[in-house]
């Protein structure tokens, strides 16, 4: 016993994410970020991934922030591995609903109790935050029922329950790689999440027509949104911003999406724009 209470610190240290780093072709967007997020008084997070080169942007990507609704896409997708492992179904009633009807009110309408019901069912808070860290998604941690984190004394600097936008962010890409649940989960989660009926003022505000796979959250004095925007050409961006305190928190999320889908897109064509000039 006395062997594992010394190794244990030593793993819990090695799983930690890596500090979070803006790649060099980036930096400018991460002064636009940082001169966008500046004028409200907000204090924010934000992290974003090309999921196919693998290029980010940072900004306080270390910094916990609380998760409120976005944990839900956590509570998805451990009962949507559970269907992959055969040991759960989207069929299954739970309190007289199926969990088809549960996980479609938790994600495109964030319905609190429908969450805790799923919640509830797959052992508890414990038994997701276990879950994840048994899955190597560390910076991110769960301790109460949405039930719970409601009736408790709002402090939006408590570190239950919070997330690192970086540690969303590697959550958002492990089920994008199908690392956590299979392809045909994850497809079902991002249709879901395509649907998403609130926050409509936030990621997707400044980006019209662009899909948008998402999640929001919503605590007093707190705003998050995180989730997926598609680019151009097709592939994905995963993006996690986080805003308590301050004011215009809806519009500082939804300027931050624009400024990362724009600064991405140039990532993206600076080759073929670079090649061109230079004949």
């Amino acid at each position: 016993m006395r062997f594992w209470a010394i190794l244990l610190p030593l793993f819990a240290f090695a799983a930690q994410p890596a500090v979070a780093a803006t790649s060099p072709s980036l930096t400018s967007l991460e002064q636009q970020l940082q001169a966008t997020i500046g004028g409200g008084g907000s204090d924010v997070g934000i992290a974003a991934l090309d999921l196919r080169t693998g290029e980010t942007v940072s900004i306080q990507g270390n910094t916990p922030f609380p998760m409120a609704s976005t944990v839900k896409v956590a509570v998805a997708a451990l009962y949507l591995s559970q269907v992959d492992h055969g040991r759960r179904s989207l069929d299954d009633t739970i309190n007289g609903q199926s969990a088809r009807s549960l996980m479609a009110r938790m994600l495109i309408h964030s319905d609190n109790r429908a969450t805790d019901i799923l919640l509830k069912d797959l052992g508890g808070p414990t038994a997701l935050h276990d879950w994840l860290q048994a899955n190597g998604v560390t910076g991110l941690r769960v301790d109460r029922t949405i039930a719970q984190l409601l009736a408790d004394k709002r402090n939006l600097w408590d570190h239950r329950d919070s997330s690192t936008p970086t540690a969303m962010v590697d959550l958002l890409k492990r089920i994008y790689r199908a690392e956590l649940i299979r392809p045909t989960s994850r497809n079902y989660l991002l249709d879901l999440m395509a649907q998403c009926e609130t926050g409509k003022n936030r990621m997707k505000a400044l980006l019209p027509g662009v899909p948008i796979e998402h999640k929001t959250g919503t605590l007093t004095g707190l705003a998050d949104d995180v989730g997926f925007i598609t680019m151009p050409d097709g592939h994905r961006v995963a993006v996690a911003i986080f805003t308590r305190g301050g004011t215009n928190r809806p519009s500082t999320i939804a300027q931050a999406a624009r400024a990362i889908y724009d600064g991405f897109t140039r990532v993206l064509t600076w080759p073929l724009s670079g090649a061109l000039n230079a004949q």
